[in-house]
This record gives C-alpha cells, structure tokens and sequence, in this order.
C-alpha cells in the first residue's frame, strides 16, 4: 500500500475503497470478497478521451497463491476491453515483485519494457515493468465471466471466489 496511501485501519480501508468507487471519479473498482469482506481489489483509472486505463490490482497475503488476483485481473481487463470501450489498459509492476509480473502476463498483459529507476520506495529507486493489453489482443480462458459485468457498470462488482 505504500504508493496508494496508508492504510492500517478498518476506517481507513472503508476510506481508500470510497475514493476509489465514487461514481463520479474516473475510477472503476471491484473488490475481491471472500468470508466477511474485501481481500483484494482490482482497479482501473480510465482515460475516457483516449479509451485507455490504468489497470492496478493488489490481493492480502493470506489468500495469494490461490489464483484468485490472476482471475480478477483477466475478467476485469476482458470487460474493460470488451464492454467498457476500452481499446487499451496499461500497468506498472516493481521488478522486485515477481509474482505481479507472473499475474499479469498470465491476465494477458505484454510486457512493453521496463521504467528504470521510476519510483522512490524507502529512499531507493526501483525500476518498473511496463505492460499492456489491446482490445486486439486474445481474451483469458474464462472471459464469460467478463460478459457478466454490464457495459457502463461503475458499481463494485463483486467476484465469486469460492
């Protein structure tokens, strides 16, 4: 959470998903639920005048492993693309987090090259992964549920993760 703002508190966690859901920003989201609330979140900034987004996603690390931030990330992206009028989404991932990068190749993101040096994180600088995904470019295995999602739809969504 370090570059979207700090969040240690239930508040601040009820606070950072508000800002990020508000209808009337540029942002659409969808939590990843399981048992009483929220584990994940993925995240698209979208740049209306161009039909591109920034596309974020992040998962607690007690669910991790289980395929769930790949399957979020592949559907959003897949209805971003195929029902948003999305024609391109963007992401940045830290070199040193590999499992982000694995994620997003497996959503169907190509990586396009690599930011060196582009954030301070602790006082070092950290080269970033830059990947991208085109409405020309194949949908994930399980895109059906990407058609489930209704075009134009800024409500969270909320995914199944049974």
């Amino acid at each position: 959470m370090s570059r979207q703002g700090t969040v240690t508190t239930s508040e601040e966690a009820e606070e950072y998903v508000h800002r990020l859901t508000d209808p009337g920003g540029s942002k659409v989201a969808w939590a990843v639920c399981h048992g009483d609330g929220p584990v994940g979140l993925v995240c698209i900034a979208v740049d209306e005048q161009n039909r591109n987004g920034w596309f974020s996603y992040w998962m607690t690390e007690a669910v991790r492993g289980r395929g769930w931030t790949t399957r979020a990330a592949a559907t959003v992206s897949d209805w971003a693309l195929d029902h948003a009028g999305l024609e391109r989404l963007e992401l940045g991932r830290r070199v040193n987090n590999p499992a982000s990068g694995a994620v997003a190749r497996a959503a169907g993101f190509r990586k396009e090259g690599t930011e060196r040096g582009k954030f301070l994180i602790t006082g070092e600088r950290v080269d970033v992964d830059t990947y991208g995904r085109l409405r020309t470019h194949p949908r994930w295995q399980s895109s059906a549920a990407a058609a489930r999602l209704r075009s134009g739809d800024r409500r969270r969504y909320r995914t199944a993760t049974a």
